[in-house]
């Protein structure tokens, strides 16, 4: 029988390092310094970037943690409070992380008086990298992970021999084992081309104001519907409507709305990374 890796790195006494911990903080350090040095060469204050950062990523952390308990009380959380915290299982969701560090990152636009999309641009590679990076901590939980395939189907992925062995997945409904859809790969490598697209494109071309961010949107937003629905574990609104897709759906058009009234405003006259 495959053998899984073990989600515990290390332990430090009786704490225990998970990896998933580990995945999550390397995210968020390739991500700051990714911004801090497009920042520097933008002519923005680094500063400013480590001053978001202070309180975009508790805020991320928290709004990713009570987005998937919300959707998840009744079925759950309601019966087992005491999991609630208990953010090294697994249990964040990704679009709540990006409400709460996109609404904070807002709020301090307003209050330090600098422009939210000039901020938004130069740090949207930083989050679509980070994300591609921590669907890596789902692979070391097995969790986030499609539906039944078989052996040979993974096999003929050509993926590496530790992935496959991850992915053979015990159900606890039938108490069987079986090998299961990669979707935390296939997001994670979408996130990467769409990490390589916004860094080339903000350079090659210089696109308007609010357009890096907004394309991020966009791009993550295709790859997590088709991506969600091969997935077995996802939040639903109703039996039969994941709310994943239905927000991602959501995210497309505002992004489209947006790109439309930033140039109709004149807003988005300014070119990317200008003052």
């Amino acid at each position: 029988m495959p053998k899984a890796i073990d989600p515990v790195a290390f332990q430090l006494g009786p704490l225990s390092v998970h990896w998933y911990g580990i995945i999550l903080g390397t995210a968020a350090l390739v991500g700051l310094l990714l911004a801090l040095r497009e920042a520097k060469r933008v002519g923005m204050d680094p500063e400013t970037i480590m001053d978001v950062v202070m309180y975009a990523v508790p805020a991320a952390i928290i709004g990713a943690r009570i987005y998937y308990v919300i959707f998840r009380w009744n079925e759950y959380y309601s019966s087992h409070p005491g999991e609630i915290i208990a953010v090294w299982h697994g249990g964040i969701a990704i679009h709540g992380a990006l409400i709460g560090s996109i609404l904070t990152a807002y709020i301090y636009s307003r209050v330090k008086k600098v422009s939210f999309w000039r901020l938004a641009d130069v740090v949207a590679p930083s989050l679509i990298i980070g994300q591609a990076i921590g669907r890596w901590g789902n692979f070391m939980n097995q969790e986030a992970h499609g539906g039944p395939v078989s052996l040979e189907f993974l096999q003929s992925l050509h993926l590496p021999q530790f992935i496959i062995d991850q992915m053979y997945i015990l159900d606890p409904l039938t108490n069987t084992y079986s090998y299961y859809h990669p979707t935390f790969l296939y997001e994670s490598l979408w996130n990467l081309l769409g990490f390589i697209i916004l860094i080339t494109i903000r350079r090659i071309v210089r696109m308007r104001r609010g357009d890096v961010f907004l394309t991020y949107v966009i791009w993550y937003s295709i790859g997590r519907f088709f991506v969600e629905g091969l997935r077995t574990d996802s939040l639903m609104l109703t039996d039969t409507l994941r709310i994943a897709q239905v927000i991602s759906l959501v995210l497309i058009a505002c992004a489209l709305i947006l790109m439309a009234i930033l140039r109709k405003t004149g807003y988005a006259a300014k070119r990317y990374g200008e003052e």
